[in-house]
């Protein structure tokens, strides 16, 4: 279920908001000050912050450098009064993906949350492409890990098995070898692996084919 931590010193907005919220079927973790927000930081789950940028004590630009020293993935949503633009652009200049001037229509906090959330799932599912990529590069052996790089980098199976110091019957070998741990029947899909993974296309890849 979605998440949303709401920062807001003003009880009555607090109430309010997380009731609407609720009832529109998020989760509502309600906070009273920056201070304790972030105490809390390190233990919550993914979601989205609603800030607000005028609070005593650690106010909203503190909270959003306090997340961006903890390299928080939390996206904040700021909320300011009635002719505050220019602050609402200074968050997010700090790091703020969107901004609410109260009072605001629920129609349009749902709309900034829906829009929020689908982005925040698609950030994840391509995390989850990348991990599931990199493990299936992890699994190739060194001299299958050379002949894809050797591949992505246009060299031929000859000019690989010259590199290499092997013949090219070994090469293609090495290939469909690399082809089945990565559980792939077309080197175009071999190439999307590759690079969703973010294999190693550097000098020293290249040092290793060159010697």
């Amino acid at each position: 279920m979605n998440k949303v931590y709401l920062v807001d010193d003003d009880s009555a907005v607090r109430t309010s908001l997380a009731f609407f919220l609720r009832a529109a079927g998020f989760t509502v973790h309600p906070f009273g000050a920056g201070q304790e927000f972030i105490a809390s930081v390190g233990r919550l789950d993914p979601g989205c912050v609603m800030l607000d940028l005028r609070m005593p004590g650690m106010d909203g630009f503190e909270v959003i450098a306090a997340l961006a020293g903890f390299r928080s993935k939390l996206p904040v949503i700021v909320m300011t009064g009635h002719g505050d633009v220019a602050i609402a652009v200074r968050a997010m200049k700090a790091g703020a993906i969107d901004f609410l001037e109260k009072p605001f229509e629920e129609s349009v906090l749902i709309d900034i949350l829906a829009r929020v959330f689908a982005s925040q799932a698609d950030r994840l599912r391509d995390h989850d492409r990348q991990a599931e990529a990199a493990a299936l590069l992890a699994s190739l052996t060194d001299r299958e890990r050379l002949v894809l790089v050797g591949l992505i980098s246009g060299r031929a199976n000859k000019v690989l098995a010259y590199d290499l110091g092997i013949s090219i019957r070994t090469v293609e070998m090495h290939r469909a070898s690399m082809m089945n741990r990565l559980g792939v029947r077309t080197f175009a899909d071999a190439l999307r692996i590759a690079f969703e993974g973010r294999i190693d296309l550097g000098d020293s890849a290249q040092s290793h084919l060159a010697a």
